[in-house]
């Protein structure tokens, strides 16, 4: 009788802690992440604790995406967004529309900068995720603007994320005529690779 209500108190114990163990992270992308041209429940956000859960992890994931958002934008969100959710992960998904409109590199930087330390101040942990503008912008703004990413990435010491669209846009079926956003037939692989990314991570 003793053992058996000792393995009842096991299994309750267990059952509590791995209730307890489940992560909350929090988007702060643009249209990439926000689902765009497509209900949010098709977008990979929306996705990816499904995929998280076949991997293993319990995650509440928060869309905390706007379509059109700059760094700086997130920079006026995310402290509402930190104190409203408390994440335990905040994934960056930002920078394609200062690249877009052609801000500084150094000023995005800087912004991104921010954005991680807010997170780290309000005790998240922080991943960032690699963005690429097209090169009609020119070989040395694109050159800066995508080795930026790796360098706040190795000066916050974070994990730095692949760029995913880059085995999107290789699949004319898979993006917008605007040749900038993936339709909703590319979402699930999106969750899938972010799934896959953030498992070594999480």
């Amino acid at each position: 009788m003793m053992r058996l209500l000792s393995l009842l108190l096991v299994l309750c114990f267990s059952s509590v802690t791995q209730a307890a163990v489940k992560t909350t992270i929090l988007i702060l992308g643009d249209s990439l992440s926000a689902g765009y041209q497509m209900p949010i429940e098709q977008s990979w956000p929306s996705l990816l604790p499904k995929e998280l859960q076949q991997k293993g992890i319990e995650a509440d994931v928060i869309n905390g995406s706007i379509s059109g958002d700059t760094t700086g934008n997130g920079l006026q969100r995310l402290p509402s967004l930190l104190k409203q959710h408390q994440p335990d992960w905040v994934l960056i998904e930002l920078g394609a529309n200062d690249g877009l409109r052609g801000f500084p590199p150094a000023t995005i930087q800087r912004n991104l900068n921010q954005l991680i330390q807010q997170s780290k101040e309000a005790g998240s942990q922080v991943a960032l995720m690699q963005i690429m503008v097209p090169p009609n912008y020119g070989k040395r703004y694109t050159q800066a603007f995508a080795n930026l990413y790796p360098e706040v990435a190795k000066q916050q010491d974070i994990p730095l994320l692949p760029f995913f669209l880059e085995n999107v846009i290789v699949k004319p079926e898979w993006m917008m005529k605007d040749g900038l956003h993936p339709k909703s037939e590319a979402q699930p692989w999106i969750a899938q690779f972010m799934a896959t990314q953030l498992q070594s991570i999480l």
